[in-house]
């Protein structure tokens, strides 16, 4: 099973895996660690390995 765990950006942005980030072509259920490399926060512009378990 993938990992469904909820990540945070610092700025507060919150990567859901069950909403996904449709509006940069993030479908719904694809698992924070299967986000393309060079997605970004939606809301800031950090990158991934700024985030951190929720």
């Amino acid at each position: 099973m993938s990992d469904m765990q909820k990540y945070e950006c610092p700025c507060g942005y919150i990567y859901d895996p069950a909403e996904g980030d449709w509006e940069h072509g993030v479908d719904p259920g694809t698992p924070f660690a299967e986000l393309p490399e060079d997605w970004v926060c939606p809301l800031c512009g950090l990158g991934k390995e700024d985030f951190y378990k929720h």
